[in-house]
């Protein structure tokens, strides 16, 4: 370790460091068998909020198995679209494990899209249908494109329907993603027709405090799995608590944001499960093929260790980044 200086990764650097989403899916995986075993260390976010349903957060976490180290400071603003700037944004630090000095900083926007789409392959591959081919995307932006390209590396993708509040946003989405993987994508008119005879739902709208679902039990298909990445925005009260099996990627953190205002309408305790666990093999996973099954994950920082040390370790082979003197 270079003690007088720390390596500085732009989005380019991060991004041009090479790291595929099998290796991100892979390594999401691991992690949480790490976390299963106990061995990783995950403290619920901290964090403020300058604008109403826009926050920054503070989000440290050690692997102990790997000796990764550090934190992830991001910002979610979802009215930044009419400044034309990103509604994520913020930094990773590393950090040495024994002296605590830290040796890389980098942008944390590409490993948030691609930890987050792996991590909903990853819980997808224990939880969904083996058979899994049709897919339904509900917010047709940076998640709705991260989350897919996780599952056609886990599932046989067959066929997509895309529904985004911008009609434009949801054709520009339909027409790359169709060729960029190979799969036939149509453009959902209303909610119900991404969610509606679909084996897999994304998902990816703005978290609010105080959400107006459209989502209805109905449409909610018996063997189905859902990926909720915006909490509960989108989902109505009664689909969250009928749900056969209800995981996220940490229990704990959960009810600390129910006990905040969110979630008020998620299952009780004792019916949620641990994504660790269903990795582990220690909680359910899917034991029938109606089964309908929600993970809603939160986003934890050792999802963002884990891919920062492969990004950190990549960028170095190459020689990427720039030199800042401590």
């Amino acid at each position: 370790m270079d003690q007088d200086r720390i390596l500085y990764l732009a989005a380019k650097d991060v991004e041009r460091a090479g790291v595929d989403m099998k290796r991100i899916i892979d390594a999401i995986e691991t992690v949480y068998r790490h976390k299963g075993q106990g061995d990783v260390e995950t403290p619920s976010k901290i964090g403020v909020h300058t604008r109403p349903n826009a926050l920054i957060h503070a989000m440290p976490a050690y692997i102990r198995a790997t000796g990764t180290v550090g934190m992830k400071w991001v910002s979610a603003y979802p009215e930044n679209f009419k400044f034309n700037v990103p509604q994520i944004s913020g930094l990773i630090v590393l950090n040495d494990d024994q002296t605590g000095l830290p040796y890389c900083i980098m942008d944390c926007r590409w490993i948030t899209a691609k930890r987050t789409g792996a991590k909903t392959a990853v819980a997808a591959g224990f939880l969904a249908r083996k058979s899994a081919a049709r897919v339904g995307i509900l917010g047709c932006g940076v998640q709705g494109r991260s989350n897919l390209e996780a599952l056609c590396e886990r599932f046989a993708i067959e066929d997509v329907h895309a529904y985004d509040v911008d009609n434009d946003a949801a054709r520009r989405y339909a027409d790359e993603m169709s060729v960029q993987f190979g799969v036939e994508v149509t453009v959902a008119d209303v909610p119900a027709d991404a969610v509606r005879q679909m084996d897999i739902v994304v998902t990816a709208g703005p978290i609010t405090k105080e959400p107006s679902p459209v989502i209805e039990n109905e449409w909610f298909e018996p063997g189905a799995f859902a990926a909720p990445l915006e909490f509960d925005s989108y989902w109505k009260p009664e689909v969250l608590k009928s749900a056969d099996l209800f995981v996220t990627d940490d229990v704990e953190q959960m009810f600390y944001y129910q006990s905040i205002g969110y979630f008020r309408h998620i299952p009780t305790r004792g019916q949620v499960h641990d994504l660790a666990d269903v990795v582990i093999n220690k909680a359910p996973r899917r034991s029938s093929e109606n089964q309908r099954i929600i993970a809603m994950n939160l986003g934890l920082a050792i999802d963002d260790m884990a891919v920062a040390s492969l990004i950190h370790k990549a960028a170095k082979e190459k020689g990427l980044g720039v030199w800042l003197d401590m």
